[in-house]
């Protein structure tokens, strides 16, 4: 782009000249004694989503006409940047919004206005119907992995950046929606605990390792203190790999009631007490939760709600199992 020079004073009509400023050439009007200063343009853009999916515009005119982007324009003389994001968005798609937050902050060249500070803020529709405005040919809503051809390298960056502050969020919210509404038996889909699940089943044997040890030595579980070591370990280990197949929808709650029944029926007959084993039961428990945390799963948010998630799964899993036992001994 050719750089735009002043010839003459927008106060006084004189000539401008060249002079330094500092360290700085600037334009000069040496009868007000004025210098010049050229800064870049400042547009404002809007994202708004809807369904995980983004509003755009279809440019009417030239530059890029033809071309898709976010509902986006120059700030006026006199009103904020925030006003003049608002306002586009109801001059081209027609309806009003209120400012969330800002997303992005990215400095641009145009060949036809020259330098350029784009401002993206999150915005929230609030009211109005959705309709193209003068300057936009149609409007609609995209989803954000399948956008049509843009007019502006600096909407995309706003929208890839977007998307990365929200990929934590949407992934708690998906796993959240498993959670809620998950079925009783079958495929549960992929919840953010599973990657903790299969840590676990490849660690049943240390998991185990910890419970026997544990067992062995509390006073709510004396039977277990002349049980065969090994034996009751390998037992352990299944009720852990029992707990990563259901979670997986491969184990069902009728599995969980054949399984614990008999169970219960054989330790009552080994001479264990109930409590003994709704306790060793609740000790399986603890040994699982204290190995998922000691994965350091803790750094993020979304490492938080992780482990939470897991203990959540786990605590509907155990309470199957201590009621079934409870049912076994009661045969």
């Amino acid at each position: 782009m050719t750089e735009r020079k002043r010839k003459y004073c927008p106060y006084c009509g004189a000539k401008t000249e060249c002079k330094m400023e500092g360290e700085t050439k600037r334009e000069f009007c040496n009868n007000c004694q004025v210098f010049f200063y050229d800064n870049p343009l400042p547009v404002a853009s809007n994202i708004v989503i809807r369904d995980r999916e983004i509003l755009l515009v279809k440019r009417k005119f030239d530059p890029f006409r033809g071309y898709w982007c976010l509902p986006m324009g120059f700030a006026e003389s006199g009103e904020s940047i925030e006003h003049a994001a608002l306002r586009e968005l109801q001059e081209e798609a027609g309806i009003k919004g209120r400012i969330l937050s800002l997303v992005n902050v990215e400095s641009g060249n145009s060949n036809t206005y020259g330098d350029l500070l784009y401002l993206t803020f999150e915005t929230e529709w609030i009211g109005r119907n959705l309709r193209a405005g003068d300057d936009a040919g149609e409007v609609g809503f995209f989803p954000l992995d399948n956008l049509p051809e843009m007019a502006f390298q600096s909407n995309i960056n706003a929208i890839e950046k977007w998307m990365r502050n929200k990929k934590e969020y949407w992934a708690i919210v998906d796993s959240f929606k498993l959670s809620v509404n998950q079925q009783e038996d079958g495929p549960r889909g992929d919840f953010l605990s599973d990657k903790l699940i299969r840590i676990v089943e490849n660690n049943a044997d240390v998991i185990a390792g910890r419970w026997m040890d544990d067992v062995r030595n509390n006073k709510s579980t004396p039977s277990y203190a002349r049980a065969n070591t090994r034996l009751y370990c390998e037992k352990n280990k299944e009720v852990i790999r029992q707990f990563g197949k259901w979670l997986g929808g491969c184990y069902s709650t009728k599995d969980i009631q054949d399984y614990y029944e008999q169970l219960g029926r054989e330790r009552k007959q080994e001479g264990f007490a109930l409590s003994e084993m709704i306790s060793a039961l609740s000790l399986t428990r603890k040994h699982i939760w204290e190995f998922a945390l000691s994965q350091k799963m803790w750094n993020k948010t979304i490492d938080i709600y992780t482990t939470l998630e897991l203990e959540r799964r786990m605590m509907l899993f155990f309470d199957k199992a201590s009621y079934y036992v409870s049912r076994g001994y009661e045969v």
